[in-house]
């Protein structure tokens, strides 16, 4: 049976696969791993990381990825997502999709016969959120009891970010302004999972209080692809919730500064943070790879 990875919440097995992730970086790979298989990649949204990292990744485990944009389909000339899917399918052995629309991944997913990876839509991020736990793990040797906050728009590596780090025990924290706080379903399911951890989820308006003792300090960019129409009104709303200086020293004098880039610096993050000795992005940048690594085994290989 095909194991598709739409949400976070896909992947119960999550440690196992860090701990997968782990040994890859480490240089436990034969380099054979996917040989002969072949991934297509559609991109609706453009990319720096995730492109390279899924393709990479591929071909040093001896695969081959297939680049697609719009463009280079007939999705862009009106072909189905379904007929797309079903098509697909037959060629390859795994489907990543960069997609605008959460409905237009699950439709992708239901119509595939081969596992469908969500590398990004507008709900969430669950291949970001892998590398992080990976990063955080690696900085602090553990994920169950740290707090992480995340302050800034409530989008959806946050809806990720609460999941996955509910799933791994540790307390999460948004500090988000009245109009771009995260989906209430979304928060209400972390909650839910965070009981079952034994941590806690809980989304406030002072980004000082979101920030107060915590172990991880994460922002995003506040203006996504497909949000542009809003930049002056976004950067008014989110100004106070950069991450700079004064708001790092509110979290634990070792706490570690997380973003999933890119990065706008001046915006929700000031260069002394970005380039400062706490921030490890340059890390968790890095750790796409082997993350994804890991993912593409557990889909394609089991």
């Amino acid at each position: 049976m095909k194991r598709d990875i739409l949400s976070i919440l896909d992947l119960p097995d999550l440690m196992e696969v860090l701990d997968r992730a782990v040994e890859l970086k480490s240089g436990q790979t034969t380099g054979r791993e996917l040989g002969g298989k072949s991934l297509a990649m559609i991109f609706e949204k453009s990319s720096t990381r995730t492109r390279v990292s899924f393709e990479v990744a591929m071909t040093q485990m001896g695969g081959h990825a297939i680049f697609l944009s719009p463009d280079d389909t007939q999705l862009g000339r009106g072909e189905t997502i379904s007929d797309t899917a079903m098509v697909l399918g037959r060629f390859v052995d795994a489907i990543m999709y960069r997609a605008y629309r959460h409905t237009d991944m699950v439709e992708l997913a239901k119509h595939s016969r081969v596992p469908v990876i969500n590398a990004l839509d507008d709900l969430e991020h669950p291949c970001q959120i892998a590398a992080d736990m990976m990063t955080i793990r690696e900085h602090k040797g553990r994920l169950k009891g740290l707090k992480l906050a995340y302050v800034g728009d409530g989008n959806n590596v946050s809806h990720s970010l609460l999941l996955g780090g509910a799933m791994m025990g540790m307390d999460v924290v948004a500090g988000c302004p009245d109009g771009y706080r995260p989906d209430a379903g979304i928060v209400a399911k972390a909650a839910e999972v965070a009981q079952g951890s034994g941590s806690t989820v809980d989304v406030v308006s002072d980004p000082f209080e979101a920030v107060k003792g915590a172990d991880v300090v994460y922002t995003d960019t506040w203006v996504s692809m497909g949000d542009e129409e809003q930049v002056a009104q976004r950067k008014r709303a989110l100004l106070p919730y950069q991450v700079n200086g004064e708001l790092m020293s509110a979290a634990k004098s070792d706490a570690i500064f997380m973003h999933c880039l890119p990065a706008h610096r001046g915006n929700e993050v000031s260069d002394e943070v970005m380039d400062g000795k706490q921030s490890v992005v340059f890390d968790q940048a890095e750790n796409r790879l082997h993350a994804q690594k890991a993912i593409l085994l557990t889909v394609i290989n089991g």
